[in-house]
C-alpha cells in the first residue's frame, strides 16, 4: 500500500534535496533506485539505506522521534548515522520543518509531554528516569571522573589528550570564574556524582551539593567519604527550595532539564543565594535561536525517549531572564566541538562495554541500541554547529525581585 503513495514520498524527498544546500545525503530507495540529494556545495557526505517508505511517514509525522522509531524498527540503516544527524543540523534553517512533525500528531504529543512538566514533582520524576538508571551504569562509559557534561580539551582538539584530563580542565575553568577563597562557601545546583564538589573542596571550599538523584546523592556521599574531605554536603533538594546565601553558585549542564517555563524560577534562585558581588558559573547547552521556536513548539527524540522534561537553552531568551533577575553576563565562552568529540569518546566506551558483556543485565538490545542512537545523534548535532556548549559568568549586581518561582 505505501508503494501506492511513492510519489509522495518523492516529493518529501525533493523538498529534502531542496534543503541540503551543503553536503550531500546518497540514498538508496525501497523501490531499488538510488538518489543523490544535495551535493552542491561542500559539507558531511551521508549514506542512508531507505529501507522501507514509512521510514518517511514517520519522519513527515513524528519529526526526530518518529525517524528514531523507523531506525529502531530497521526501516533504514546508515554505515555512520553520526554524519546524517550532522549533515540536517548543517542545513538546520534552509531545512526548515521537512523534518519536523506538525498538524495533529504535533499537538497530541505536545499534550502528552506537557505531563512531564518540571514542577517539582515531575522533576524529581524526569531526573529519576535518566539519571537513576545506575550508577553501575554510567561508571562504565564515563571517564573516571564521572562527569557527564562536555570536557574542555586544549585546542586543537585531538586524541592525544585524555578526557579525564579535559574533565579537570572544565571544572577548573569553573572554579576560576568564581573567584573564590579558601573558606568561602559554594552552591552546587546539579551536583552529578561530586567531581565538581570535590575539587572545590580540594581547593579549601565549603561546598553545599544538591541534586534530586537518589543515586548520586549515595555516589556523593560515597566519594566525599572516601577522600577524607569534610567540607562537603549533599542533600537531595530542588533548586527552588535553596534557603541559604552563598559567595559562589555552580551548575554545570543542569538547566537542560529545567525547562523553559522554569527558567525564570531557575535563575531567580541563582540570584536569591547569591550575596550582592557574588558570582555564579555556569555550563549549558543551546541551540540556534533561528530554529528554536520551532524546536519548542516540538517534542524531539531526546525528550520523548531519554531525557523526559530537557530543553535546550536559547541563549538570548535565558540571557534576557538572567539580566532581569539581577544578573550581569560576562565572559561567555561556547566550545561546541569539544562536545561532540566528548560523545564520540563515550560511545567509543559505552560500545567497549557492550562488547566485553559489562553492562547489567536489566538493559536488553532495545536499550543499548537507544543509547548507541542518544550518543550519535548527540555527536552530529554538535558537528553540525545547531547545538552548541557553553560556560559563563554571572554577576550579581542588584537584590533579587520578589517572589519564588513555582
Amino acid at each position: 500500500m505505501l508503494g501506492a503513495f511513492s510519489k509522495l514520498f518523492h516529493r518529501l524527498l525533493d523538498r529534502i534535496d531542496a534543503g541540503l544546500v551543503a553536503g550531500s545525503l546518497a540514498a538508496r530507495l525501497p523501490d531499488g533506485g538510488d538518489r543523490l540529494l544535495g551535493g552542491r556545495a561542500p559539507g558531511p557526505a551521508a549514506v542512508v539505506d531507505l529501507r522501507s517508505w514509512r521510514a518517511l511517514l514517520r519522519l513527515a509525522t513524528g519529526g526526530s522521534a518518529g525517524w528514531y522509531v523507523a531506525w529502531a524498527k530497521g526501516e533504514w540503516a546508515s554505515p555512520d548515522p553520526t554524519v546524517l544527524f550532522e549533515l540536517f543540523m548543517r542545513n538546520r534553517v534552509t531545512l526548515g520543518g521537512t523534518a519536523r512533525s506538525g498538524g495533529v500528531m504535533r499537538a497530541v504529543r505536545r499534550i502528552a509531554n506537557s505531563r512531564r512538566r518540571n514542577s517539582r514533582v515531575g522533576a524529581r520524576r524526569n531526573i529519576e528516569f535518566h539519571y537513576d538508571l545506575g550508577n553501575d551504569f554510567y561508571r562504565l562509559w564515563l571517564d573516571r571522573s564521572l562527569m557527564y557534561s562536555s570536557a574542555l580539551f586544549a585546542e586543537p582538539v585531538s586524541e592525544g589528550e585524555g578526557l579525564e584530563a579535559a574533565q579537570a580542565t572544565k571544572i577548573d575553568a569553573i572554579l576560576d570564574r568564581l573567584a573564590v577563597a579558601p573558606g568561602e562557601h559554594v552552591l552546587e545546583i546539579g551536583c552529578g556524582w561530586g567531581a565538581f564538589a570535590e575539587a572545590a573542596a580540594r581547593r579549601g571550599l565549603k561546598v553545599d551539593a544538591i541534586t534530586l538523584s537518589t543515586e548520586q546523592e549515595a555516589a556523593v556521599n560515597a566519594r566525599i567519604a572516601s577522600a577524607g574531605l569534610r567540607d562537603v554536603t549533599v542533600a537531595r533538594i530542588d533548586y527552588r527550595d535553596v534557603t541559604g546565601v552563598y559567595d559562589a553558585v555552580a551548575s554545570i549542564e543542569m538547566v537542560e532539564a529545567v525547562g523553559q517555563e522554569y527558567w525564570p524560577a531557575y535563575l531567580e534562585a541563582i540570584a536569591c543565594a547569591l550575596k550582592p558581588g557574588g558570582r555564579a558559573a555556569l555550563q549549558y547547552i543551546t541551540i540556534d535561536d533561528a530554529i528554536f521556536p520551532a524546536y519548542a513548539e516540538n517534542v524531539d527524540f531526546i525528550q520523548r525517549f531519554v531525557f523526559p522534561g530537557g530543553m535546550l537553552l536559547s541563549e538570548s531568551r535565558f540571557r534576557a531572564i538572567a539580566e532581569a533577575q539581577g544578573l550581569d553576563w560576562r565572559d561567555n565562552r561556547t566550545f561546541g566541538l569539544h562536545y561532540a568529540e566528548t560523545l564520540r569518546r563515550w560511545r567509543v566506551a559505552f560500545d567497549a562495554a557492550v562488547v566485553e558483556g559489562r553492562l547489567p543485565a536489566k538493559f536488553d538490545q532495545a536499550f543499548v541500541e537507544l543509547w548507541r542512537y542518544y550518543l550519535m545523534y548527540c555527536e552530529g548535532g554538535f558537528r553540525g554547529g545547531g547545538i552548541d556548549v557553553a560556560q559563563v559568568t554571572l554577576v550579581k549586581r542588584s537584590p533579587p525581585a520578589s517572589g519564588r518561582g513555582v
